[in-house]
């Protein structure tokens, strides 16, 4: 591994003028229900990233090996990846299988020969987590790559990974991909961001290019709740060189276990560092919420579309509907 560089530490300030609030909620059953061939469940249940695509909402899941397409208010609709060992498209505790499964954990959308397309990225927790998975919807086709140097790569940078890979978010700023470590658990590393040079990178993807040096990386103190540190779960592209990122704060032993969540933020990162504001639920909700991906309305700039992940594989992931309100434009 090489030696951890010293990068710049960004903390995270309350800003009280900024709020979210899921203002609308709608569980993600899948139009074509469960299917047993297939492997499916009724429902999309671990949503873990979402990206705008095409004119729909995309979303990955982090223990089953589907995206769903999804339009506010309509049933999702299926699109099946790769089966895994044993045939499973399904992965969880009960089967027996759960390290075995792609933990698909972020995505972004990008431009393709064929149209814009989704690349939604492995987590790099555990070997088989090293895959991204290329999604364009004008062909319905879905190209799966083996990133593991990538990875390698990400996880031998222990000023980034802090020797525990856990890639969580990904977003393109002014031409860079920037990818988020969560840094949860007790390994010691911190939330961070590294940039990897977009063209490099797809050339790299596509082509067999060049992999794309690591730049720009940077630690971030995001708070805690109750001693739990908050960790990155997603971001998306807010404007030129500002991100709007999610962080839960879960208090799990790694990157691999789950554990209980005590709350989520929605914040900013720009020039004047990095500020959030807690994501209120309506009225009478239950519960903290594990929010695990965002993205803007390109229509609407004061509107995000936020999924939940329940944890439990008998429930249905929730799509969100999140009011912005305050200084969230430049």
């Amino acid at each position: 591994m090489t030696e951890p560089r010293t990068p710049v530490l960004v903390r995270a300030e309350h800003d009280p003028r900024l709020e979210a609030r899921i203002v609308q909620r709608w569980p993600l059953a899948y139009d074509e229900g469960a299917c047993a061939e297939e492997d499916r469940p009724a429902f999309a249940r671990a949503a873990s990233g979402i990206a705008h695509l095409a004119g729909e909402l995309v979303l990955v899941q982090d223990d089953a090996s589907f995206l769903a397409r999804v339009r506010a208010g309509a049933p999702a609709r299926a699109v099946s990846l790769p089966r895994g060992p044993g045939g499973r498209r399904r992965f969880e505790k009960r089967l027996g299988n759960k390290h075995d499964k792609l933990d698909l954990e972020s995505c972004v959308a990008v431009a393709g020969l064929d149209g814009p397309r989704l690349l939604a990225f492995g987590s790099g927790s555990l070997p088989v987590r090293t895959w991204i998975a290329c999604y364009t919807p004008s062909r319905e086709s879905v190209r799966m790559v083996d990133a593991g140097p990538l990875y390698e790569a990400l996880r031998a940078e222990l000023a980034f990974s802090g020797g525990a890979l856990n890639i969580e978010g990904a977003a393109v700023v002014q031409g860079a991909l920037r990818l988020f470590q969560r840094g949860n658990g007790d390994h010691g590393g911190h939330p961070a961001t590294v940039d990897l040079d977009l063209a490099a990178f797809l050339d790299w993807l596509d082509a067999g290019g060049v992999m794309p040096a690591l730049d720009r990386i940077t630690h971030y103190d995001l708070g805690e709740e109750r001693g739990v540190r908050f960790g990155f779960t997603d971001a998306c592209e807010l404007g030129p060189d500002r991100i709007a990122y999610l962080a839960s704060a879960e208090d799990s032993p790694d990157a691999v276990e789950d554990g209980q969540v005590l709350g989520s933020r929605v914040g900013i990162i720009d020039g004047a560092g990095a500020r959030w504001v807690e994501l209120r639920a309506e009225p009478g909700a239950a519960g903290a919420l594990k929010a695990e991906g965002i993205a803007l309305d390109p229509e609407r700039p004061d509107r995000a579309w936020v999924v939940l992940d329940p944890d439990d594989p008998d429930r249905a992931a929730e799509l969100c509907e999140v009011a912005l309100g305050g200084p969230w434009a430049a």
